[in-house]
């Protein structure tokens, strides 16, 4: 965090506010809500995820993703977050800024999952719509990246309605599933979200 402190010490990255959702970075308070609700969540996940591990629910692996993200967060590298719905409390899915490059990139990619009992509610499209705000204003980057299966519908919903265009296709982009799978690519640019909202009246 040193890196982004020095940028902006006034900002806290920890937490990202919105109307009927709240981003939080993971702790190891959250596991069991965590690990619950992505084992109810399988069978809805594993179409669109690489292949989980045998011990990919345990509290020892979650423990050791908690200390990758604290390395990643540190670093400028990653920036996760959970998704939690403000009415409930609820833990309802994830959402990440990874793969961050500085320089003349300025760029970073962006990945998702919203479990099932929460999903097709709208809740991953204002998730994104409140993290695209402080990728571009907080951690200063010009260029978020996503890329969807060519049968993910409901994720090419979500990117084209918070302004991510569609830039092409790459041939087994990402092993999914067991089997490396093309993807539809997207971006969204700093000044295009600017462009969306004011159409939008935003």
């Amino acid at each position: 965090m040193a890196f982004l402190r020095s940028i902006r010490p006034d900002e806290d990255f920890e937490v990202v506010s919105g109307r009927a959702l709240t981003l939080r970075q993971p702790v190891v308070a959250d596991y069991t809500a965590w690990a619950e609700l992505r084992a109810l969540s399988r069978a809805h996940l594993t179409p669109w995820e690489p292949t989980w591990s045998p011990d990919d629910l345990s509290r020892t692996m979650y423990r050791r993703r908690l200390r990758a993200y604290a390395k990643d967060i540190h670093n400028d590298v990653s920036y996760p977050y959970f998704i939690f719905e403000n009415a409930t409390g609820a833990l309802i899915g994830g959402i990440t800024l990874s793969n961050v490059r500085r320089g003349s990139a300025q760029t970073a990619s962006l990945g998702y999952w919203m479990g099932a009992p929460y999903a097709g509610r709208g809740h991953m499209r204002e998730a994104v719509g409140m993290l695209l705000p402080m990728a571009f204003n907080a951690l200063r980057l010009h260029r978020i990246e996503a890329a969807t299966m060519l049968n993910n519908f409901a994720s090419m919903r979500v990117l084209e309605t918070v302004g991510f265009e569609r830039e092409g296709m790459a041939r087994g982009y990402l092993k999914i599933n067991g089997r490396w799978e093309d993807h539809i690519l997207y971006a969204c640019l700093a000044e295009g979200l600017a462009a969306v909202r004011l159409e939008q009246g935003g």
